[in-house]
């Protein structure tokens, strides 16, 4: 996996370095193994599935989340910037790498009770996974998991959130 995904030195500011995903996703063989294995976040140690609902945050997110939702045969919520979603709406505010943002989703998207994973494809400082599972939360679901393509593991991300298992296919 780690030859299908370029670094981007400055991007999308100076001292930022951009993990391209591009290359993976246009790679049928490593695209569907990334696919499987966030998967496996959605499943017990049976092999059951464990979540009725994937979330997938903006913009990279829903690329990945898609097909894995598909693959626990389990519904697909998109998490999204401010102003996108055409209803009403639950939202939260959070500080990223680069900058701050506010994600939402539909006020109905998640059910009380919904068991839930969080997919994305970078976890930096954990400020979108803590945000979208705060999201989660208010509207009654249960966040039972989180699965990332690849951690960058000197900004510990995951104290943001410690109490959630967290699956990395990679850290960095």
């Amino acid at each position: 996996m780690d030859r299908l995904i370029l670094d981007v030195p400055d991007y999308p500011e100076a001292g930022v370095v951009f993990k391209d995903i591009t290359p993976l996703l246009a790679d049928h063989d490593g695209f569907h193994a990334a696919i499987v294995a966030l998967a496996d976040a959605g499943r017990d140690e049976s092999g059951a599935v464990v979540v009725d609902k994937v979330l997938g945050m903006e913009a990279r997110g829903f690329i990945l989340a898609a097909p894995v939702a598909l693959n626990l045969e389990a519904g697909f919520v998109p998490v999204r910037k401010a102003g996108k979603l055409p209803r009403e709406c639950l939202s939260e505010s959070y500080s990223l790498e680069y900058g701050e943002a506010t994600l939402e989703m539909h006020a109905d998207a998640v059910s009380p009770g919904d068991r839930v994973l969080l997919v994305d494809d970078v976890l930096a400082t954990g400020g979108t996974i803590a945000a979208t599972r705060r999201l989660v939360e208010s509207a009654g679901g249960v966040v039972v998991g989180a699965a990332v393509l690849m951690e960058l593991g000197f900004l510990s991300g995951r104290d943001a959130f410690d109490d959630v298992a967290c699956t990395a296919l990679a850290v960095i």
